[in-house]
């Protein structure tokens, strides 16, 4: 079988039945893109046969009729090269391609599958809950119940509204700050993604960072000119924005933990810091958590790190699966959204019954004692595994994790930011996508995406996975 695809400038062509690592038995594997790279990748015919006949197809055809083949850009392989994998099924901690492929994933939706993909107990719930129906466009007792989990779990959320997406959470909460402040100007951090609303879209990591676009065509220069940047951990940098702009920044808005340039932890007292200096200029805190809320503690990243902003936005982990967003915070700011206060957002969608439901029994799982015990011990000893296996090959890595988050770098490190995220070696990386792809294990397509573990992943899953890595390491 041949496997040719090319997603917009990047070729990926293979002369081979099955994808794989062998010393016996060599094929090469060429990645095309801007610059152009050449990757060898070894067969192993004792290995199950990799085949990608029925993705490839289903891609090909899929280009004709979504920009790019995708709908979210990062889906798409463009920094490894190749086509995607195009998925069946999930449950667990696997899932399975159409070609019937089987994987150990640690993308788990993106983040949001804490407790397994198809959870038994919450497909009955939601079962039971479409029996009702699907969406009312009106209040239910269920958006209560969820608001009553979120605000007793979060320190900073004394009130919050549900929305449908991460990226409506922070276009909101940002519309929000500017309005209770009466100043426009914010600060973000270099590498972190806060969604696609145009005053984020500067510096950005996530798929801005995948795609290697500075920035995005068709934002105005209008809509970030009020946006002010600085390299994450870098306190100096935010000393002399606050210094610059006196009495004109409305909020401070930050990944707690970077979890879209790679996994990126704050340096000790940044985050106190910020909070400080914050407080200091009348400014507002905001912790975009979206993707650690509920993920590095029952609390999010503000009760682990035991900083509490102003305004916390959420997602993912929320929704259980089913697209969700919320963003909370303080009473006093909070009353100022419509229809309590002047400050307009609505949605058609927002609250609905099977977001809420899975959101409610999701949370419910994750509280139970030993979670994130278990979570801290299997992710340790994954990354643990993993960057000594590749020490051990004699390549320059990193990593770290915080309960089920986790990330490594092709780099000696250490990693503060995402300059040194970029230092990485992200063609090695690739090579070692495909190779422990060949090996039965789905990593985020992308060295600057985070991982995840889940309450479903076993001591054996980690050990397969450990034990491909020290496979593939070898061989790339």
């Amino acid at each position: 079988m041949v496997v040719a695809a090319a997603i917009n400038g990047v070729g990926l062509t293979t002369t081979t039945t099955s994808l794989g690592f062998s010393r016996r038995t060599r094929t090469t594997t060429t990645f095309s893109h801007s610059p152009s790279v050449t990757m060898t990748v070894s067969i192993d015919k004792n290995k199950k046969n990799l085949t990608l006949t029925k993705s490839q197809e289903a891609f090909t055809a899929a280009k004709e009729l979504m920009p790019g083949g995708v709908n979210s850009p990062v889906r798409a392989f463009k920094s490894v090269g190749g086509q995607p994998i195009v998925i069946d099924s999930v449950k667990g901690s696997h899932l399975t391609d159409i070609d019937g492929n089987h994987y150990i994933d640690y993308v788990g939706s993106w983040g949001p599958a804490i407790i397994g993909h198809a959870d038994d107990q919450v497909l009955a719930a939601l079962s039971e809950t479409m029996k009702k129906g699907t969406s009312f466009g009106a209040p239910c007792l269920l958006e209560n119940s969820l608001a009553e989990a979120v605000i007793s779990a979060v320190p900073s959320i004394e009130m919050v509204r549900f929305v449908n997406s991460g990226t409506e959470a922070c276009m909101a909460v940002l519309r929000l700050a500017r309005a209770f402040t009466g100043n426009e100007k914010i600060i973000k951090f270099e590498g972190c993604y806060h969604g696609h609303a145009d005053p984020f879209l500067v510096k950005a990591g996530s798929g801005v960072a995948t795609l290697g676009l500075p920035d995005s065509p068709g934002v105005p220069k209008g809509a970030t000119f009020e946006t002010l940047t600085a390299p994450y951990n870098d306190f100096s940098a935010v000393e002399k924005l606050f210094e610059s702009n006196k009495g004109e920044i409305a909020a401070v808005i930050i990944e707690p933990v970077v979890g879209n340039s790679g996994f990126i932890t704050p340096k000790p007292d940044f985050l106190s810091f910020l909070r400080k200096i914050t407080k200091e200029n009348n400014t507002l805190l905001i912790f975009d958590e979206v993707m650690t809320g509920f993920r590095l503690s029952y609390g999010g990243a503000q009760e682990y790190f035991g900083i509490t902003p102003d305004l916390t936005t959420l997602g993912k982990i929320i929704g259980g699966g089913l697209p969700v967003g919320a963003y909370g915070g303080r009473k006093d700011i909070m009353q100022l959204v419509a229809p309590a206060g002047p400050m307009y957002q609505g949605g058609t969608l927002s609250g609905n019954p099977l977001a809420m439901t899975a959101g409610i029994h999701t949370l419910k799982r994750i509280k139970e004692p030993g979670t994130y015990e278990y979570l801290d011990k299997i992710t340790g000893e994954l990354v643990q595994g993993i960057v000594n296996a590749g020490k051990r090959a004699g390549h320059a890595i990193c990593g770290g994790h915080i309960s089920g988050m986790f990330g490594f770098f092709f780099t000696e490190g250490p990693v503060y930011n995402f300059a040194d995220a970029k230092k990485s070696d992200a063609d090695k990386f690739a090579r070692f996508f495909w190779g422990m792809l060949a090996e039965g294990v789905y990593l985020a397509p992308s060295q600057f995406e985070a991982g995840f573990t889940s309450l479903a992943h076993t001591s054996d899953d980690i050990k397969k996975t450990i034990a491909a890595a020290e496979k593939v390491f070898r061989e790339i």
